[in-house]
């Protein structure tokens, strides 16, 4: 069943129970309302007839025998038209009536009031006149009369009602009949495309969601696209080359010399890396990488980060220094996951750094204000900033995608894999911080490291 039938379903059980509640309600208030009006039209007349009626009961032993009609045309008030008393006793049986007239009459279109002696019921007394059973009919008719009035309006109200709940219905659900078909292309594949945002509402921001959904599934269908010709790419360079030494090998028969294994070997090492970091960023971007998180002097890290590329330095003659802006900057970090961010950093700093250049390395305290909270919280900021060449704006929004490499033209066994800063901006990731990159043309690059501090 559809959301609109569902909804028209309701909208209709609702207008029933109100139409009938509403009914019915008018019904007995008008009723009762009528009844009241009718029993106080006569009440000194019925209080009288209580009062003389109980008298006789108890002055004739406690009986009704001796009554007879005259008695009781005798307690008729003056001045009506034509009254008539009855008297029916516990059992219900008609015992005297003052004047000709029909049992049914009196009973159903007069008034009556019961009699009791010592707590206990000893009769009921009826009373009848022209005003009180034209009353009486007014009683039992207008009741009906309204019944079937309001009855015929609400019928009028209930069907004009169903054309507007199965309007509001279709018109409610609209929005999501225009969903389902996008839903449906999302279902089968088409991601990217982009459903109709027609209103700010729940159902508009219901629309944006989708949207944005199909654009990440876009991109990380393209991403998932580009990493398998990546890795097939990257995969099938080193294969290539231990099958075709091997098959030298094989064809050159003799003894081999360990040497001929050596460029085997490199090329196994190269693939086994890879799958390594491939298994690392896959951790990474699943947030399963673990880690072990302790206060972890910063200083110290970047220290002995700088010890282990100075051999690289100085062989371009480049000078590496550190800035400690913050005295004793801790932050909570796996120390080993932490500095290979670093090393990857600081190596690229110095990789695309020409000669006689500089790379500094700076530590400060900054206040990061996060999304869900408005409230800055203190942050460790590490900046490694190199006077290299640049990179071109239209390559920094992809800086840290897998296999991504602003030079097409190195060579992979030049310039790596390009899954370096991908896996640096992951290990950051799961530390809680972030990583970013600043860079004009001919000006250098910074790649600038957030994490949080340790207390």
């Amino acid at each position: 069943m559809t959301v609109s039938r569902k909804l028209f379903l309701v909208i209709v059980a609702f207008i029933f129970g109100v139409s009938l509640m509403f009914m019915f309600f008018t019904y007995f208030t008008i009723r009762d309302s009528l009844e009241v009006m009718l029993q106080t039209s006569r009440t000194g007349e019925l209080n009288q007839l209580e009062e003389e009626l109980e008298a006789y009961y108890e002055h004739h032993g406690s009986s009704w025998a001796a009554l007879t009609p005259g008695d009781l045309a005798r307690l008729a008030p003056e001045g009506r038209l034509e009254p008539s008393i009855g008297l029916v006793d516990v059992d219900g049986q008609m015992l005297a009536i003052s004047s000709p007239i029909d049992e049914r009459l009196l009973t159903r279109l007069g008034i009556h009031r019961k009699l009791t002696r010592h707590d206990q019921v000893i009769g009921w007394v009826y009373y009848y006149d022209l005003d009180v059973a034209n009353l009486s009919k007014l009683r039992i008719g207008t009741p009906i009369s309204v019944l079937f009035l309001v009855g015929a309006g609400a019928l009028i109200f209930i069907l004009l009602s169903l054309g507007m709940a199965y309007f509001v219905s279709r018109w409610l659900t609209s929005p999501l009949r225009r969903l389902v078909p996008i839903i449906d292309r999302l279902g089968r594949g088409e991601f990217g495309i982009q459903a109709p945002v027609s209103s700010k509402d729940e159902y508009g921001k219901v629309a944006q969601a989708i949207n944005d959904m199909s654009v990440q599934l876009a991109r990380a269908e393209e991403v998932r696209r580009n990493l398998v010709a990546d890795v097939a790419h990257e995969l099938r360079t080193p294969l290539t080359i231990v099958r075709g030494k091997l098959d030298l090998l094989q064809q050159g028969g003799g003894e081999i010399r360990p040497e001929n294994l050596l460029p085997i070997q490199d090329e196994l090492i190269r693939l086994t890396r890879l799958v390594g970091d491939l298994h690392q960023l896959s951790l990474a971007e699943a947030g399963k990488l673990p880690l072990d998180l302790r206060p972890t002097d910063m200083g110290n890290l970047l220290r002995d980060v700088v010890e282990r590329v100075s051999w690289e330095a100085e062989a371009k003659n480049i000078s590496v220094s550190i800035e400690e802006l913050v005295p004793c900057a801790a932050a909570y970090a796996d120390r080993e996951r932490m500095m290979q961010v670093f090393l990857n950093l600081v190596h690229n700093a110095i990789r695309y750094t020409p000669e006689g250049g500089q790379v500094q390395l700076s530590l400060r305290e900054v206040e990061n204000i996060p999304k869900d909270s408005h409230a800055p919280v203190r942050m460790l900021q590490i900046r490694v900033q190199d006077n290299g060449p640049g990179i071109a704006p239209e390559h920094l929004p992809y800086l840290f995608n897998r296999f991504y490499r602003t030079d097409e033209a190195r060579s992979r066994h030049a310039g790596g894999m390009g899954l370096g800063l991908a896996i640096a901006k992951e290990f950051v990731t799961n530390h809680q911080g972030t990583l970013e990159a600043e860079s004009r043309p001919g000006e250098g690059t910074a790649f600038i490291v957030t994490l949080p501090i340790a207390q």
